[in-house]
């Protein structure tokens, strides 16, 4: 491919995903942007252009975002936050320049009923992140995944999650719930979850509702949020089985050595999801 080739020519991620990988695997020694250019075939100019349009940064600044040193001090500033707020009696830290996100529990019995007499819209719509694919019904959003292509397995499996279900494909209003979700112009966005889980499952993803844009925590933390001090294996257990992905933000979630962790869709992308709202913050 020819390094001319307009950032255009590709999708915004799919350069930010390859750059990445190439980030990591020469972390230690900080590669130049002419290395990274090379890397990802694209000229010094529109690499600087990708991200400019992706995050309004530099790759040098997003470099900086992805080194560990940084991870830990945002840990470290993200826990004493969190430890001020638990002293004084708040769950979290709160969101208030964060969407809107309220979320309700599914009774047993209806997970019991896998989604019968349910019809559940889905669509996918591109993202900063890649594909997205958000499903919802009239009580709330029940799933948001990240995907590099669209294949006819992702709505078998939505199809396997929810058995009973009308499943109906609604990309329209799917790429216009993403844009609101994604979109730096848009303020005060709401949102309402339908969650389905054990009831430690949902006390972490309510948890998690109060980590705020770029704040980040430890898996230690994360369990004490949720009431559990002690039980930090099954609160990273939670976190895997998140399904709606941003919104519930089990990205913000690292190891205590500034490591990132596993991520369900992948740990460049939680990288990506980790430097891109810290460019928000910044900028």
């Amino acid at each position: 491919m020819s390094k001319n080739k307009r950032p255009a020519d590709r999708n915004h991620y799919t350069v930010i995903a390859q750059a990445i990988e190439y980030i990591r695997a020469n972390l230690r020694r900080q590669p130049s942007l002419a290395e990274i250019a090379s890397a990802v075939e694209l000229s010094e100019f529109h690499l600087q252009r990708v991200f400019s349009e992706w995050a309004g940064i530099s790759p040098k600044r997003f470099l900086q975002y992805l080194t560990k040193e940084y991870a830990r001090n945002s840990l470290l500033s993200s826990n004493d936050l969190l430890n001020a707020s638990l002293e004084s009696g708040l769950s979290g830290p709160g969101r208030l320049h964060d969407l809107m996100v309220t979320c309700e529990a599914m009774s047993p019995g209806e997970i019991k009923q896998q989604g019968l007499g349910w019809c559940i819209n889905y669509g996918l719509a591109r993202s900063p992140f890649g594909i997205a694919m958000i499903a919802w019904t009239e009580r709330g959003i029940v799933g948001l995944s990240f995907h590099d292509l669209d294949q006819p397995e992702l709505s078998q499996a939505l199809q396997q999650t929810w058995p009973m279900a009308e499943l109906q494909r609604n990309d329209p209003e799917a790429g216009q719930m993403i844009h609101r979700i994604f979109s730096r112009s848009v303020e005060s966005a709401r949102f309402h979850l339908l969650l389905k889980g054990s009831n430690f499952q949902i006390k972490v993803w309510e948890a998690l509702l109060n980590i705020g844009t770029s704040q980040l925590i430890s898996y230690t933390t994360m369990a004490q949020l949720a009431g559990s001090a002690k039980a930090h294996r099954a609160a990273g257990t939670a976190l895997a089985e998140n399904r709606i992905a941003f919104l519930i933000p089990c990205h913000r979630v690292i190891r205590g050595d500034g490591g990132t962790g596993i991520y369900h869709w992948g740990d460049s992308r939680k990288l990506a999801l980790l430097a891109w709202e810290a460019a928000q913050r910044d900028s």
